[in-house]
């Protein structure tokens, strides 16, 4: 039986499943990190061979090497062309790589390299027609019609966008709580959760978090389920935080849909990323917005996570079919 890899790479960890050619997950592993736009190809590739490895610690009564036959990488930061020659170096170093228990069988012809936003879009529907709203360490919004034409909004990375992202509501929340400290703001709770949280005695020992700790957009990032607890509580400035990172992926999402699929077809629209799963109800107010403006949308939890998403890719690839 051929077998095949399927790997989502994103700015907070990699994921890789093993999948066989009735789409069915044999392992699954998890590593760091892997967008090389913000950690640099060779994190990213430890990344990618931490998490191979992880997936084939998993296959139960492994006595010889795994063949596969093909492989798909969708990852943060991979959307131009040099990017994918970029990580054709990748997958070589991969296959050279002696420590995996992998016999490679893998040709140009079914090697798969995209944006981690193609595979969400896939694994979430089951298939590659529909729109992905993806939020979670970043935000993109991605979609791709009938006829194969796609279009993206967004995926910038956090300094030139990210809007709706987890980095960008943390961001909007600590500046939040600093302007209540200071009086240039209003008054928040979001400036003693974060206290709370952090344990911080005094909300300006941020400075020291952020700038002389050196912390990331991933530990940034993290920070959004703060300002998602006190919107669920009913904090104002917390509550408009939510409302414009929604109201900015309703944006992006109608952008989408006016340029793809002008015919109003009946189309999904899957949402994926660590925002949609807090307790401030984001999905349910992303719902109800973007259902004011189209009717015949219907927007749905995803059905796969992204790495299958690439697995399936992989099949597709490999049997030289459409999903």
């Amino acid at each position: 039986m051929s077998y095949v890899l399927g790997i989502d790479g994103g700015g907070s960890k990699t994921v890789c499943v093993l999948m066989d050619e009735t789409r069915q997950v044999i392992s699954r592993g998890e590593a760091g990190a892997s967008n090389y736009q913000s950690i640099g190809i060779e994190a990213a590739y430890k990344s990618i061979q931490s998490a191979i490895q992880a997936t084939t610690e998993q296959v139960p009564n492994l006595t010889k090497p795994i063949e596969v036959s093909a492989i798909c990488l969708g990852l943060a930061g991979v959307g131009r062309a040099e990017d994918i020659e970029v990580v054709k170096g990748l997958v070589k170093e991969l296959q050279d790589n002696k420590s995996l228990p992998i016999s490679w069988a893998l040709t140009t012809s079914n090697i798969v390299i995209c944006n981690d936003a193609f595979i969400a879009l896939v694994g979430g529907i089951g298939h590659d027609v529909g729109i992905v709203v993806a939020a979670g360490t970043g935000s993109i919004v991605y979609g791709r019609n009938h006829q194969g034409i796609t279009k993206r909004v967004g995926g910038w990375g956090y300094i030139l966008g990210d809007e709706g992202s987890a980095y960008k509501i943390a961001i909007a929340g600590m500046q939040a709580a600093l302007k209540a400290y200071d009086g240039s703001g209003i008054p928040t709770s979001l400036l003693e959760i974060f206290k709370v949280y952090l344990e911080l005695p005094s909300i300006d020992g941020l400075i020291e978090l952020i700038y002389r700790r050196n912390w990331g957009v991933t530990e940034i990032a993290a920070l959004a389920q703060i300002v998602d607890l006190a919107a669920a509580l009913g904090d104002e400035v917390a509550n408009k935080i939510i409302d414009d990172a929604v109201q900015y992926l309703v944006t992006a999402t109608s952008t989408v849909i006016d340029e793809i699929f002008s015919d109003r077809p009946v189309l999904e629209v899957v949402t994926t990323g660590s925002v949609w799963q807090g307790k401030s109800k984001m999905h349910e107010r992303f719902t109800a917005s973007l259902g004011k403006q189209f009717s015949e949308v219907k927007v749905i939890s995803p059905k796969h996570e992204p790495a299958c998403g690439a697995g399936f890719l992989a099949l597709q690839k490999l049997a030289g079919k459409n999903l």
